[in-house]
């Protein structure tokens, strides 16, 4: 199963999405985890030793004008670029989780990254999984990421929200543009919930049910704060995520 997050800076999705991995991983299931978000934190997030020496792939410049397919002074990129190596050299392992790095590239000149966007849409495209395989991918923030129609191939969005307006409408507009693209299955999940209230704040100004209420935990904090897995809290979360991963159908047989 091919699994995406994303929302507005700042409401947890890269913490949430690596607390599904290591909850998948800690039920017998085979994890990738591709950090798509321009200001990669994910390595970090999941405890990998060093993640700073960790070289995303769209550092690689000259490989992926390579892949992609430029041709110097063409705007145009090959739609199927190959990418079946880059699986075994851009990818870390850490505690069962396998990791890769996407990153992006600055181009001033052009406005957008579509070289690596047009790698990331191939990959996602190519790999064929098995029962209990799974693929989760941090998008970056806002709504940029759908209209260059990368996570098109995904089989579910997860979106998040905090108990906040602004938050609140960032996530709508991700869900109808996700819709526009061609992704049907997209679900709300709230971050930082303290009580019924913000449940219920939620719940209005999404006009629909969230599949889960995390909770404002300030051990998970604390676990960022001192570089430790975000798996770590997971005594304080299991129960949402679990209910995150029955909603979705993707809980590990």
């Amino acid at each position: 199963m091919k699994i995406a997050i994303s929302g507005k800076g700042g409401v947890g999705k890269t913490t949430i999405m690596a607390q599904i991995a290591a909850r998948l991983r800690e039920l017998g299931a085979e994890v990738l985890v591709i950090d798509a978000d321009s200001s990669p934190h994910m390595a970090q997030t999941l405890g990998v030793p060093d993640p700073e020496k960790i070289v995303p792939i769209a550092e690689m410049k000259t490989l992926l004008a390579e892949r992609s397919g430029k041709v110097e002074g063409s705007p145009f990129y090959n739609i199927n670029p190959k990418v079946n190596d880059l699986m075994a050299r851009f990818m870390v392992e850490h505690d069962g989780i396998r990791l890769m790095v996407l990153g992006a590239i600055d181009t001033g000149d052009s406005g957008c990254a579509c070289a690596e966007n047009t790698v990331l849409r191939r990959l996602l495209t190519m790999l064929l999984l098995e029962k209990n395989q799974y693929i989760l991918l941090d998008m970056e923030a806002g709504v940029e990421h759908l209209g260059r129609g990368t996570i098109a191939g995904v089989d579910q969005l997860l979106v998040v929200s905090i108990p906040a307006k602004s938050s609140i409408r960032t996530a709508k507009k991700i869900k109808k543009l996700a819709n526009d693209v061609g992704i049907k299955r997209v679900s709300f999940i709230g971050n930082r919930v303290e009580d019924a209230d913000d449940q219920e704040f939620l719940r209005q100004g999404l006009e629909e049910e969230p599949i889960a209420f995390l909770p404002d935990s300030a051990r998970v904090r604390k676990l960022e704060r001192r570089g430790e897995p975000a798996g770590h809290g997971l005594d304080e979360t299991r129960g949402e995520i679990d209910r995150i991963l029955q909603a979705i159908g993707a809980m590990p047989e």
